[in-house]
């Protein structure tokens, strides 16, 4: 057998995958699955920024290589996009870059700025991409677990920073965070941008879920601390904003020489997205936003159906303030199994389908992520499939009276 190439060596098995194969043979025979697994927006994406794609196709012109780090126009906007939701001024020349989603964004910015054996911090659990883009590229990657009592995220920073050997390179952020809907308000980010500015460690902040949020608290941008534009940078991406994951369409800004590094790196491997899609993403960017608060809400009324359901069907999940995403904490009767196990389990017996923590990171192995990509009414079958799954796994638990 041929050895396996050095790269594929570094990376593991995808956990998702035993779930993704397990669903697509339930399917095979007929059975009616609900899927809560892959965060894959199912809101169709607005008409009017349909409606420029197909205007603009139109035009042969757009059909030839467009231009890797975005086309103006759509770069500016951006960088307005920027100024009226946060107050931080961009310079759409040196400082906003289209990507084609915010992963590909990272993972082109990590083979930049990264030479085998750097360190690099990251969250655990944390979205696949985050430390694994680093991993491809050589890295080294020493996991920040969650915060236990006591602590504050400083402590485990400073704790991590101090037995790094190398200095740490980079580290990454993200909130709200894929997969706990974890939030944060501006004041958390201020002594990481002091710390990170003192120690020459970059800050890579993922921001994607930057306008999925609730009850009324609009994330913050990094970019907001004074200073942070001298070490961050940061991605958004119109996926979930705009109901446009299929288009790839994202962006790194912030720190020049960061934006250049991941411009000269992408200069190599492509063309920038097709120019009728960045045309559209800047009909997005610059028209009305309406359709932005008509899916927050949307997914708003879904946790407002998933929590309270699952609370009384004897699953008590906390309610996430932000993200398309619900962080459950396995429940006791099935926490031995871990959640790979129990993601199968619910599969094969509740016939819903999540994507098991662990394939987070080791500290994400007492969860489950639930998506909330399915409309209300699949949701309450949903949470009457696993009432039933629950009960029978646990008849003690079904008498129990559960306060949401």
């Amino acid at each position: 057998m041929d050895p396996e190439f050095h790269r594929i060596r570094r990376l593991p098995p995808y956990v998702f995958e035993q779930v993704n194969s397990l669903k697509a043979k339930a399917r095979a025979r007929g059975e009616d699955i609900i899927d809560f697994g892959m965060g894959n927006p199912d809101l169709p994406t607005p008409k009017h920024i349909v409606d420029k794609l197909v205007e603009t196709v139109a035009d042969p012109r757009t059909h030839r290589y467009s231009v890797s780090r975005g086309i103006p126009g759509l770069r500016r906007a951006q960088a307005a996009y920027y100024a009226r939701r946060f107050g931080v001024e961009l310079d759409p020349e040196r400082e906003v870059i289209a990507t084609l989603g915010s992963k590909e964004g990272l993972a082109n910015l990590a083979q930049a700025i990264t030479a085998p054996g750097d360190t690099i911090l990251v969250p655990n659990p944390s979205y696949p991409i985050h430390p694994y883009g680093f991993i491809i590229a050589g890295a080294a990657i020493r996991s920040l677990p969650p915060i236990g009592p006591g602590q504050d995220f400083m402590t485990v920073l400073e704790r991590a920073t101090r037995h790094s050997v190398p200095m740490p390179t980079a580290i990454v952020l993200n909130y709200p965070s894929n997969p706990t809907a974890e939030v944060v308000d501006l004041d958390f980010y201020g002594p990481i941008v002091e710390f990170c500015r003192a120690k020459g460690i970059y800050i890579l902040s993922d921001l994607a879920y930057s306008e999925i949020y609730f009850d009324g608290n609009p994330p913050p941008s990094i970019l907001q601390i004074p200073g942070a534009k001298d070490i961050a940078v940061e991605f958004t991406s119109m996926s979930k904003t705009y109901s446009m994951p299929g288009w790839r369409m994202g962006f790194a800004v912030g720190n020049p020489k960061l934006i250049q590094a991941l411009g000269r790196m992408k200069s190599y491997l492509d063309y920038g997205a097709f120019t009728p899609i960045q045309v559209a993403a800047t009909a997005a960017l610059n028209g009305p936003q309406d359709c932005v608060e008509e899916a927050r809400q949307i997914y708003k009324s879904r946790r407002d159906v998933l929590i309270p359901g699952l609370a009384d069907a004897g699953w008590k999940v906390p309610s996430p303030p932000a993200t398309m995403f619900a962080w459950a904490p396995i429940p006791p009767a099935f926490a031995h199994l871990g959640s790979l196990e129990f993601s199968k389990r619910l599969l094969t017996e509740a016939k819903v389908a999540v994507a098991p923590g662990l394939g987070f990171g080791e500290y994400g192995d007492s969860h489950v992520r639930i998506a909330l990509v399915e409309n209300e009414h699949r949701i309450r079958q949903a949470v009457r499939n696993i009432k039933r799954f629950l009960a029978a796994a646990d008849p003690a638990a079904s008498e129990k009276k559960v306060v949401a």
